[in-house]
């Protein structure tokens, strides 16, 4: 019998370090232990499933979501620099590390991709490049071997931005290979993932693009892409939580008085037009892809709550935003106390995906559990605890 954890009313966030580090160990040990599994049972090979209870069969003959698995590698890296600072691994010294699993994980996902790392869609492509960066450096840190991989992956998906990233429709990157829509979701990694590497005259490039295209001028936020539609540019006006976040990152990254700014009042519009009527808890994006969208924000929040570039008030605001949209998550979880829950095909946590709505409510017992959403609470935990 399962036990659900229920929120009441609006809880304070907790201001605790540690105590967001320990929530986030629970979280990565529920979706590596639950999720995480062999390819084809091949040793040495790591990936996860896309929902549970699952099979091999339905595993390899259906969609594996290739950007999900990116932002598995991104958690992973975010839990082994709290291995590395603590010196303490996130599942008991008798498991793999954060980082061994995400080493694991980037060769199999060019294994499940047929023997390469690039795909139809530019997006997919520059979230699996910023991971694996910062897995290069995390490997750099800890001197673990890796780094030649991740060189080649880095190497080989510039290539693809750079094809990308062109003059058509004013500037920006194309969203996939069809070449017909740019958007704020391949434009805005590819810039912070450009900026990253030292290419910061081509980030500016496509943040600028992005000011001019696709910011909106009264919301302060970004929509969403650009195609032509009977010879005009038309404007795809939908505005996404995730993608306030890759833009936040590169203004950052680039800095300067123009990016700062922006930077701080893309923060300001996301406390106003993304949250939950009188709350700082941020909006949840539903299931499927969506499922990512707001853990994917409150990564980039994190980071401005760190930058003393920003103004105190900005920093403050950020904070607030995580902290209060990582409790709600934790408070609404549901938790199997059971013995072997995993090995039933039930992950030993269960997080909903909607931040104002417990797990129990939203993925009762039974329910399929998408990979997506546990990845969206276990990245909300991990950017609470760097606060």
């Amino acid at each position: 019998m399962s036990s659900q954890i229920e929120p009441a009313g609006t809880p304070a966030p907790s201001t605790d370090a540690t105590e967001w580090a320990a929530r986030a160990n629970q979280a990565a040990r529920s979706v590596t232990r639950s999720f995480g599994r062999r390819l084809l049972f091949l040793p040495g090979t790591h990936i996860a499933a896309v929902s549970l209870p699952s099979n091999t069969m339905k595993s390899l003959s259906g969609p594996w979501h290739y950007w999900w698995q990116a932002h598995y590698v991104d958690c992973l890296v975010d839990a082994g620099r709290r291995e590395l600072a603590t010196k303490t691994k996130f599942d008991g010294d008798s498991r793999p590390s954060a980082g061994r699993l995400a080493s694991r994980l980037v060769t199999t996902i060019r294994l499940r991709n047929l023997l390469r790392f690039v795909n139809d869609y530019y997006d997919d492509m520059a979230w699996l490049a910023l991971a694996t960066l910062r897995l290069e450096k995390l490997a750099e840190e800890t001197k673990k071997p890796g780094r030649r991989r991740n060189a080649y992956v880095r190497k080989s998906l510039t290539l693809q931005f750079d094809s990308a990233s062109t003059d058509d429709f004013g500037g920006g990157t194309f969203w996939s290979t069809k070449r017909d829509f740019k958007n704020t979701p391949a434009t805005a990694p590819v810039a912070l993932y450009y900026a990253r590497t030292g290419h910061t005259e081509r980030a500016q490039q496509l943040v600028n693009w992005l000011n001019s295209k696709l910011l909106h001028p009264e919301r302060g936020v970004y929509q969403d892409g650009v195609r032509i539609s009977h010879g005009e540019l038309v404007v795809d006006q939908a505005v996404y939580t995730y993608n306030q976040g890759p833009v936040l990152g590169a203004l950052l990254e680039l800095g300067g008085e123009d990016n700062l700014s922006r930077a701080a009042l893309l923060v300001d519009a996301a406390k106003r037009e993304l949250t939950l009527p009188g709350t700082q808890v941020i909006r949840g994006d539903g299931t499927g892809d969506g499922g990512l969208f707001t853990g994917i924000l409150l990564r980039y929040l994190a980071l401005a709550a760190r930058e003393t570039r920003l103004p105190a008030t900005t920093r403050d605001t950020a904070r607030s935003l995580v902290r209060s949209t990582a409790e709600a998550f934790w408070t609404g979880r549901r938790a199997d106390p059971g013995p072997g829950n995993a090995r039933k095909g039930a992950p030993a946590i269960v997080f909903s995906f909607d931040p104002q709505r417990p797990a129990g409510e939203t993925y009762p017992e039974g329910a399929a559990v998408e990979l997506s959403t546990q990845l969206q609470a276990w990245m909300a935990l991990e950017a609470a605890a760097t606060l």
